[in-house]
């Protein structure tokens, strides 16, 4: 299964490149995002390095979840995809 990372975590004045926000097609309510909590998250850089995480919680009611990756994203991954395992 495949989601979108639309963007960092943000705060007042600090953005979070460990955290992103990510974004299932076909899932719009807290529901059904709430049923992929505690699987993990894959994002490949060209194919030479991968950065794995694990989906913590759900953002907002909309359906979008949040994501903790072990090591930062770049800015290259935003609004790019990720596999779920």
């Amino acid at each position: 299964m495949e989601a979108y990372i639309l963007s960092f975590q943000r705060g007042g004045g600090s953005q979070r490149e460990w955290y992103v926000i990510l974004e299932i097609p076909n899932v719009d309510t807290a529901g059904k995002a709430a049923s992929f909590i505690g699987r993990k998250v894959v994002w490949n850089l060209s194919n030479k390095k991968t950065f794995t995480g694990k989906i913590v919680r759900i953002h907002g009611r909309k359906g979008r979840l949040l994501a903790r990756f072990r090591k930062p994203l770049p800015g290259q991954a935003l609004g790019s995809k990720v596999k779920i395992l």
